[in-house]
């Protein structure tokens, strides 16, 4: 397993991460505490949840699960989130001081921690200025309830609203990005990638195999079926299925995987993941298995790095839909006159 320090910071995090929305869901605690194990024995160090995976269960997991192995907490670094409504009542939601310190509170209680290493901010909030939820998180780093702040799902103006407003006001800085990226996903390079290279940012990549997409599993035209997220629940996979099935760049995209991963002798979902990992900016790879066997599958990953060829077919393949402006060629061009001296 490789290591990275967390963004700006001198933590040092493992170059995966063990996500865990599946736990209390999709896995039982005796399968998801399994999970940690392995994780853990493989030298993985960074663990990542949320208040609202399955409604605070997958919190209580990694609380009894931390419990029942002393010294492991001084060991793991815990990230958690808040944003999204855990009750029923007007301020049950967003990021305001009101909603964060009691939803930062809970998950401590969830945890049995007196600290989370990271705590992150689930999703913009546009009714909350923002400079309200950065003194929270300065002031939870000050009570010691948290050591570093982050967001997820920003855009890209949001992100860097955060940032120079937290340098600005000096309060604790965002250390992280956590947005969804991935060979089908590559969007986040508009704008988020320069803005996390430019603020010293780390992103840490949520669905990096995009659904299970990127693990060859789904077949052309085919309905999915059986043990997998769009094959249980049959009108949801194809209201997923069909739009990706309907785009020529998915098979080429993965019929490069297949093709880099053979010559390899791995599996697809490795492949990707390496791809992921070496991305400019990226601190760690957010696993989400949801059994033991596809963690180890994972974890393969752990120590892959593709070659300048390999990686040069998959960003071939995986060239997102760029418009001519502002970001193609054209508005490239035109920057570029615009600073020309003889004009």
């Amino acid at each position: 397993m490789e290591y990275r320090t967390l963004g700006s910071t001198g933590t040092v995090v493992s170059a995966q991460c063990l996500g865990t929305m599946t736990f209390g869901k999709e896995s039982s605690e005796e399968a998801s505490h399994a999970q940690l194990d392995r994780f853990v024995e493989r030298g993985g160090n960074f663990i990542d949840t949320a208040d609202v995976y399955s409604r605070g269960v997958s919190e209580e997991i990694i609380g009894r699960w931390l419990a029942a192995r002393p010294g492991t907490r001084d060991q793991v670094v815990i990230a958690t989130k808040g944003r999204f409504p855990m009750g029923e009542r007007p301020n049950d939601a967003g990021l305001t001081r009101t909603h964060l310190s009691r939803a930062l509170d809970a998950s401590l209680r969830r945890l049995g921690v007196e600290s989370v290493d990271l705590y992150q901010a689930h999703a913009w909030d546009p009714l909350t200025p923002i400079e309200e939820t950065l003194g929270f998180f300065d002031d939870a780093v000050r009570a010691g309830k948290i050591r570093y702040a982050g967001v997820s799902n920003f855009l890209g103006w949001q992100l860097q609203k955060a940032s120079l407003l937290a340098r600005f006001h000096r309060r604790a800085p965002i250390v992280t990005l956590q947005p969804q990226y991935n060979l089908l996903t590559r969007d986040i390079e508009f704008e988020l990638v320069d803005v996390c290279r430019n603020e010293n940012i780390g992103i840490l990549p949520w669905s990096p195999l995009a659904g299970g997409w990127l693990t060859g599993k789904y077949r052309r035209d085919q309905s999915p079926t059986g043990a997998t997220r769009l094959g249980e629940d049959p009108r949801r996979g194809m209201e997923a299925y069909a739009p990706r099935n309907a785009q020529e760049r998915t098979w080429q995209v993965i019929e490069t995987l297949r093709q880099v991963a053979e010559g390899r002798g791995v599996s697809l979902s490795q492949v990707a993941l390496a791809w992921v990992a070496d991305r400019p900016a990226v601190t760690s790879v957010i696993l989400g298995a949801r059994t033991l066997e596809q963690l180890d599958d994972n974890l393969a990953a752990a120590d892959l790095h593709l070659s300048e060829k390999e990686t040069a077919q998959l960003d071939e393949a995986s060239s997102p839909v760029v418009s001519d402006y502002p970001y193609g060629v054209p508005g490239v061009q035109q920057r570029s006159r615009s600073l020309d001296p003889a004009d």
